[in-house]
């Protein structure tokens, strides 16, 4: 049942938007236009709030639909431990996509949907403090991986033993695909968000 989820989540997580954004308005890979990533941030920088919105919603949408198929259809009696299954093989699935190289992104917002489907307050409040991060710091990785940090208890709390395993795996998935941001964080190199820019295109 459990690999049945993984599995599941892992196929619809490989289907990029910000890819097929890109192929869409471009004819080229979202990973070698712009920051190179194939999520939402990209997009954003590229083509404008539209299709980020696109983007966005798509990667929603494509956590969604294994998380809930998971819970309520093929195996409720799983109850949310489906959901975390499901949504760990999302984020794998976007992270390590089969059909291009195992190069993807950083699946911060299929994180943070399959968080919110979990435990709905505690992910937004997860995902609120994760904002300040990025306010107060101006780096979007410290935001996204200060999310994972404040979900840790209620995922035990609320979750159990297990559940607070699977979430364990993946925040650390979430950390792995933030390496690079971490390693130029650490040596001082990464570029600072421009707010006031990003609010604009906003």
């Amino acid at each position: 049942m459990r690999f049945f989820c993984v599995m599941t989540g892992y196929f619809c997580g490989c289907f990029l938007t910000a890819e097929a954004v890109a192929r869409w308005k471009t004819g080229k890979s979202a990973c070698g236009i712009g920051s190179g990533n194939p999520g939402t941030a990209n997009i954003l920088g590229l083509f404008g709030k539209k299709w980020a919105a696109v983007t966005l919603l798509g990667d929603v949408l494509k956590t969604v639909l294994p998380c809930m198929s998971c819970r309520y259809l093929f195996f409720p009696q799983l109850g949310r431990l489906a959901i975390l299954y499901a949504g760990l093989g999302a984020a794998l699935g976007h992270g390590f996509p089969f059909w291009n190289k195992f190069r993807g992104g950083r699946g911060v917002a299929v994180f943070c949907t399959y968080l919110i489907l979990f435990s709905p307050v505690a992910g937004m409040i997860a995902e609120l403090i994760g904002l300040c991060v990025v306010i107060v710091t101006k780096y979007l990785a410290l935001g996204a991986l200060a999310i994972p940090v404040f979900f840790l208890f209620p995922a035990f709390r609320y979750g159990g033993l297990e559940a607070g395993f699977v979430f364990l795996a993946g925040a650390s998935l979430l950390f792995l695909l933030h390496r690079d941001s971490i390693g130029r964080i650490a040596r001082g190199t990464e570029e600072k968000s421009d707010l006031p820019a990003l609010r604009k295109r906003l």
